[in-house]
Formats: C-alpha cells, structure tokens, sequence
C-alpha cells in the first residue's frame, strides 16, 4: 500500500525483516508485527488523479496478528473508522480471526475482507469465502474473483466494472475488457456474469432503489449503484455483509484495487456513529452532553469543550522520550493546549506534537478532528485515558459539569502467564522497577509485582511469546543487564476465587497517610461472579479483572449532588481503585481475586468524616474491607484456585487422533469437544445458509474429480478441545512424535477454571 501510493520507494516483505510498520528489532528478527504501527499516506496519488479530484487522506494502523497480543489489536480497534481483514487463503478462517472479528463487531466497525496468498499451494478461494459465511456469520460480496491461468493466480476479475487486471511483478496493473476476456476465456467470462448477477442479487433482496434497478436493467445496473449500495449496507459496522477482495500481497497482486476499495466502501470520520462518552456510570452522545449544559446556562458564548480525544497507545521512544498516541474525536489539539485528563483529576501539557509515520515523526503545531498524532512530555496519560481542552486559561480543577467524562477504555484482559526475577543487587532492582514502570505503562497487559514473601519481581503477560518478547525488550531497548538478576521460567498464572458468600465486613481506616491524619470507613461482601450478575448489571456496577464491583453511596432522594461535602464520582473511584487493590491478592496464593462479585457500601452517615475523610483514606478502607472479607473466606475453606485453560484445535492424521484425544482428556486434564473433518465445518449455521452463498470453483476442483482419490492420501481430522494452559505451553513438540510432524496446533486463550481432584493436591504440593 505504501509503495504504490509513493510513501515509500521501495516494497518491503515481512519475511525479509524489511517493512516499514515493522521496525523493532524483535520484528524484523521473528517476520512478525509486534506492536501496532500507525502511518499516513494519500491514495489515489496525484498523477492518477482525474481533474477535480483530491486525494484522501488514509490513516494506516498496522496491528499485529499472533494471539499472544490481541491486547494490541483490541485497544487500537475502537479508534479506526474501518478495517481490512486479511485472511490465509490456504488456512482459511482462523480460530484468532474468529476472535478479532467479535472484537470488531463490539466496536462496530465497517470491514472489507481480503482473501490473500492465492498464489500458494492449497490456497482455495472458494473455502475462504464459505468459511467467511460460516464461522464470521457475514454474508459475502464478492466484489472480485480470482484470475486462473490454468493453475497460476494471474490476477483478479472486477466484478462490479467488468473488467480483468493483471499484474506484473511489481504491481503494474494491465486491464482486459469484456472481448478480451470472452476472447481468452469463455468460461471465466461466463463465471463473471454470474459472479456480477448473484452480487446484484442479494444487494437488491436488501435494497429497495437497486432492486428497482435490477428489475429495469437486470444484470446491467450500473457499477456506480452497486458501490452506492455496499457502502450503505456495511456503514453500520453490524457487518451483515462484507465485501470480498482477492490477491496475492507478495507478488503484488490485488494491492492497488484493494485501496480503491477502501475509498469506495469504508467510512471517512463525519460517517461513523456519533461519539458516546461516560459520565460517571452514564452513557451519553457527546452532543446531547454538550447541550444539557448549554441549557443550564454555562458556556453560552462559547463552545464548552475546545477538544476531546482518546489516548489508545503509549511508546517509549529512545530520542523522544514516553510517547503518547491520541485519536481527536472533536476540535483540535495544539501545541499550546492545557488538556485535562479525565482518568487522573489533573493537567497535562504537551512538549511537541507528532505526526506519525512508522518510525518517523515530524512536528506539527495541532492535530484535526479524525486524525491521529502522538504527543510527547505527557508525564501520566496512559492506555485509555480522555484528554480534554476547555475555552481559556486552565483553572485548578476542570468544569463540574466535564471533570469526569471518558471515552470508554479497553478492559486489560487477564494475564495467564508469568515470569519471576530476582536481582542480585538493591542497584538493579530499582534499575528494573523503573524499568518495569515504563513496559508496564506502553503495554498496560504487562503487569508486575513484588512478592512480599520472597522479594523477586513478578512479570505477568499474555503468553509465552509476549513474555519473551517483554524479557528482550527489557534487556535491549532498556538496557537491563542479564547477568543482574536470575530469571525463571515462563509459567502460568494461577488465580483465586471464593466459592461461596461472605459477611459483609466493615473496615475503619484511621492510620496517617504521608504524616496526614484522617479516617474513612465502607462496608464490603463478597459473592461467587454468576450468570445473574450479567444480565442483571447495574449502572453504578463495573466490570474489571474478571470481577464485577457495585459500588453503593445511599443519598436522600432530594439530594442536591453539588451541595454534597464530597463528590460522589470522585469517592466511588477511589472506592473503586481500592476494591481493585484488595483483589490483587488472594489470601491463598497471593494471586490475583477473579469470578468475583463485590457489593461495597460507603454510607455518608457513617462512614464520612468531612475533610479527615481523604482520598487515600477512602480507598485504603475499601482496600481493608475486601481483604477482610477474602480472609474471613479462606478462614472457612472457601476460597479456590483457578488455572487458566486454553482452547485448543489440532489438525492431525487420522491414524494420530485416538493417541491425541486420549493424551488430551487423560494426561492432559483436558477435554474433547469435537472432532471434525474440516470440510465440516462449512455446515450452515448463525442464520447464513451457506448451500446459498455464490463462489467460484478453484481450479484444481476440476482436475481433482477426474483424478478421482489418491490412493496415499493422508486423511486428516480436526480435534476441537480445551486443556489447562500449563499442558499446553510445549505441546508441538510432543505432538511432533505422535504425527512425525504432520499437524498443526492452534491455541486460543480460553476461561480461567477451578483447579479440583489430584491437580488441586499436585498444586498445594508443589507449593507453587
């Protein structure tokens, strides 16, 4: 994308390390994107201009693909206005795929889908699109067919225009029309009348202005009512329908037709939904916010807010410093700019404004609405924070009416995996606290933590390969020596749970915070999270770490909020934060609390001592009270371990998959699911009768039948099951002697789940 649209000279190839968005050192040594990278380019480019039209401005975020940081991908997800979901067309839709795109669907987000490396061995377009239809639950439109040459993938076919593009090696398109197609051809003639026929089809069964066109001019509805008709049909982001691209990204096939389609088909900013923001634990649209203080009379000569924007990413740069990634939803930022951070109860004040290209920034004096920018000199904004500019000189405090308002933040998923370090020296260990500090702020699902009982360093993440990926970051880009501290080997992360309810349990906090006298107490109790506590979820309720807490602040019904002594917002995240540090660590292990249901009750009556009552005060007797209750559980044998599990699917041999499911069930503490042919799975399900969904046959579908069967052919199977991460970690290996290496192995983090029987005992044994 980059090449062709002259933002760069030269094309570069994830397997040869080379490519602009993947720039770290880990990247390029791996073939594989790290960390998301964002980057501008304008498409069409000048030249290819017609006159009177202007170039748009694409803003590029390059996310990463591996499991082990869907982190990365989720918190980049809800600041774009559309995305391009590129599937394998020789693995089809993948188990992450499926992941990545519910993620998308929570953010309602237009996608296209590009079907690419057709010019592989097994690639298959047909299966990529029905799998599309039966496990992404989106009807397909294709929008273009792949071009055969007998076996070669040459090109594709534009459905909608009529016409056939080849490409060369370097991406230099050559058009053929309809006589030169027929002339070649005949049959992928004839497939493209069908191809264009079925689209027009289902466009018009859920148009009422193409289906009037299809009834007058049949096949022939014009090209510029079709693409009318898919951008109106996917700018919801429901994603009932996708449209389906081909190609071959290494070979340059596909590349340049595909960001037409991104022009045509995807959002700019002013089309997406209307921006909602929280205030407190209300939802509001951000203009209907902006009116209800207009109607109190505040502001009223001028715009309340000057900016609103969303801080979705934070990197250390080795020249710049902490860099601080931020979407602008409203107004402008500029340099000069006093922003509140909502998350924070304070101001921050940028250093210098970047535009973003890769690995390369350059000054810019503000950032419009619907771009993005980083910024540098942020001394606290983190992953998720709101930044916010009002009219005038920036007072101590922010406007009642907008102190609290967030866009809302990515919950950080729970770690499942762990690392222990144990410095040798007091030098190195503040050396890699500060150190731990700064990852932890750039990837928030990066934790770390002292244990209390040994003194080493706990670092907690994703997985094996996020971990390791966290280790060298830690040794190269800030500079920690190996040889200062011992480093254990990955493991995975237990939890704790109670399993069953406790007494509420009232703390009194009345100890010196900083030589600060004060006193504040709350009152907590502590339930087993169950189903009921979902779909039963309150608005003062939140979800966090696997745990949902309701915060009660009982108040008269007359009572006027801003003649409180306090600010009931303010108190209940403080209320809040402290819950979460009581949760942190179980009374078992030391591990951290999940599947929890916390009510606290903090009574004005009772528990508030006017200005004794301080901020750390309040969230330290929140903190007390939930410890108290978590101990009085384990005092009566009710609290219980979790381990996490994860969701496993092998392809095997059909010889291999009785070894590999009773492996799994028996030596494992797994389970098998289902096993499946992986034709099976193309079954229709979710609504989508997949027997009607339209895709051209591959070429080899031919060839295969009058063959007819091989006779040394492997059949192979799909195992679908669950297992404990813990058994799972160096798996391949040991699948490798069952299959002689004839298998793949996809993992999928699943739901943490109670540990019982001989694996509770091992554990307790272990002592771990």
């Amino acid at each position: 994308m980059l090449y062709h649209s002259g933002r760069t000279r030269h094309i570069g190839n994830v397997d040869h390390g080379n490519t602009t968005t993947d720039f770290l050192p880990m990247e390029r040594e791996r073939g594989i994107t790290i960390q998301s990278a964002a980057i501008t380019f304008l498409w069409p480019p000048k030249s290819m201009t017609s006159p009177g039209q202007e170039p748009k401005t694409i803003n590029l975020v390059d996310t990463p693909g591996h499991q082990d940081f869907r982190f990365e991908v989720d918190r980049c997800l809800p600041i774009l206005d559309g995305a391009v979901c590129i599937l394998d067309s020789v693995k089809g839709v993948e188990t992450h795929t499926e992941r990545v795109w519910q993620s998308a669907q929570l953010s309602k987000i237009p996608r296209l889908i590009f079907v690419n490396k057709l010019d592989r061995d097994g690639a298959s377009f047909k299966r990529s699109v029905m799998e599309v239809a039966a496990r992404l639950k989106t009807w397909p439109l294709l929008c273009q067919i792949p071009w055969w040459n007998k076996d070669d993938f040459v090109g594709v076919i534009d459905v909608i225009n009529e016409v056939g593009i080849k490409f060369s090696s370097t991406g230099v398109m050559t058009l053929a029309n309809w006589d030169n197609i027929a002339k070649d051809s005949p049959n992928l003639r004839a497939e493209m009348d069908t191809a264009r026929l079925r689209l027009v089809e289902i466009l018009s069964e859920h148009d009422d202005a193409i289906m009037e066109e299809f009834l007058e001019h049949e096949k022939d509805v014009p090209a510029a009512s079709i693409k009318r008709t898919i951008r109106k049909l996917i700018i919801d982001g429901e994603a009932r329908f996708s449209p389906v691209f081909a190609g071959a990204s290494l070979r340059n096939i596909g590349v340049q037709p595909l960001l037409d389609a991104v022009i045509d088909y995807l959002p700019d900013p002013s089309d997406r939904p209307e921006l909602e923001v929280l205030v407190g634990s209300k939802t509001y649209k951000f203009s209907e916010l902006l009116q209800t203080v207009a109607k109190k009379g505040q502001h009223a000569t001028q715009p309340p807010i000057v900016s609103l924007s969303h801080v979705f990413k934070v990197v250390d740069d080795p020249r710049r410093g902490m860099m601080s990634f931020a979407r602008v939803y409203h107004g402008a930022i500029t340099k000069s700019s006093h922003m509140w951070n909502s998350q924070i109860h304070g101001y921050e004040k940028a250093q210098s404004m970047l535009h973003v290209s890769a690995n390369d920034y350059h000054d810019v004096q503000h950032i419009n609405t619907g771009h993005i920018g980083a910024m540098t000199g942020l001394k606290s904004a983190r992953t998720g924070d709101t930044l916010i500019t009002f009219p005038g000189h920036p007072s101590k405090i922010a406007p009642e009416a907008f102190r609290n308002v967030r866009i809302k933040a990515l919950d950080t998923p729970p770690a499942v995996a762990f690392i222990s370090i144990e410095p040798y020296s007091k030098t190195a260990g503040v050396q890699l606290e500060e150190a731990l500090k700064k990852l932890s702020r750039e990837d928030p699902s990066i934790r770390w933590s002292t244990d209390e009982k040994s003194g080493q360093l706990i670092l907690s993440g994703m997985g094996l390969l996020h971990l390791e990926i966290a280790k060298d970051r830690l040794t190269t880009h800030y500079k920690i020596d190996k040889g200062s501290a011992i480093w254990g080997d990955i493991e995975v992360e237990y939890s704790e749970c109670i399993l069953s309810p406790t007494k509420p349990q009232r703390a009194l906090f009345d100890r010196p915070l900083r030589d600060n006298a004060g006193k504040a107490a709350c009152t907590a109790s502590l339930d087993p999270l169950e189903a009921h506590h979902h779909e039963t979820l309150l608005e003062s309720s939140v979800e966090r770490n696997g745990n949902i807490i309701h915060i009660a602040i009982p108040l008269p019904e007359d009572a006027d909020t801003e003649r409180l002594p306090f600010d009931p917002e303010l108190v209940r995240q403080q209320l809040l934060n402290g819950a979460l540090a009581g949760l942190a660590r179980g009374p078992r292990r030391s591990a951290p609390v999940r599947g929890c249901h916390v009510d606290i009750t903090f009574n004005p009556e009772t528990d508030f001592f006017g200005q004794a009552s301080t901020s750390g005060h309040i969230t330290n007797a929140a903190l007390h009270a939930v410890r108290a209750a978590l101990k009085e559980a384990h005092a009566n044998g009710q609290v219980g371990i979790l381990e996490p599990f994860a969701n496993v699917q092998i392809e095997c041999p059909e010889e291999a998959s009785n070894a590999i499911q009773h492996d799994l069930a028996s030596a494992r503490g797994g389970q098998v699911m289902e096993v499946r042919k992986p034709d099976d799975d193309l079954a229709a399900d979710g609504g989508i009768d997949v027997s009607k969904v339209y895709a051209p046959p591959d070429p080899y579908d031919q060839i295969q039948s009058l063959r007819g069967p091989k006779k040394n052919t492997v059949r192979m199977l799909q195992i679908f099951g669950k297992a404990p991460l813990k058994e799972m970690m160096k798996y391949d290996s040991q699948l490798r002697s069952m299959t002689g290496g004839r298998h793949s192995l996809q993992l999928d983090p699943g739901p943490f789940e109670l540990v019982t029987g001989p694996r509770e005992k091992a554990l307790e044994n272990a002592g771990q």
